[in-house]
């Protein structure tokens, strides 16, 4: 069957946008017969489960870079090439998931203060520094986290 042209440049422009339009589709069976095999619920909660899977990526990704601006900042003395090359390809990989799905782009800023906490634990753990070390609220913007160039100054 052919996709209309709607459909289709709307799965160019914005994956997780249509992943969620499909899965609501096979639900309501807009545009097919009920006539096949095809199981239209389980469809569609795969077919939804795609866009989840983007923005677990991007929650994941922003947690890594958290970590590590928290320990950059808190543990200047270790900094490494190591530590700079993973904010790098973090940053890079949650700008691939946005311009691939542009309806995500808010959504890094929305799962901030969660990620954070979660964040501020881990790089309590991995320093073996008091947890009251770092800040209760994300000390950094969802801007600067995400910016290419920027590198927290130590504490």
């Amino acid at each position: 069957m052919a996709q209309s042209a709607k459909t289709t440049s709307l799965y160019e422009r914005d994956f997780y946008a249509w992943t969620q339009d499909q899965a609501e589709k096979l639900r309501v069976r807009a545009t097919f017969d009920n006539r096949g095999d095809i199981d239209w619920d389980h469809a569609a909660e795969e077919i939804e489960s795609l866009g989840r899977s983007q923005r677990s990526e991007i929650r994941s990704r922003l947690l890594v870079i958290l970590v590590h601006l928290l320990k950059w900042r808190h543990q200047s003395h270790r900094r490494s090439r190591s530590w700079k090359g993973t904010l790098i390809e973090q940053r890079r990989r949650i700008e691939d998931e946005m311009a691939e799905s542009p309806s995500l782009s808010g959504y890094a800023e929305s799962v901030l203060q969660r990620e954070y906490e979660t964040a501020r634990i881990k790089a309590a753990g991995e320093t073996h520094l008091p947890e009251e070390t770092f800040p209760d609220a994300c000390p950094f913007t969802i801007d600067q986290i995400l910016d290419p160039n920027f590198y927290p100054e130590a504490a």
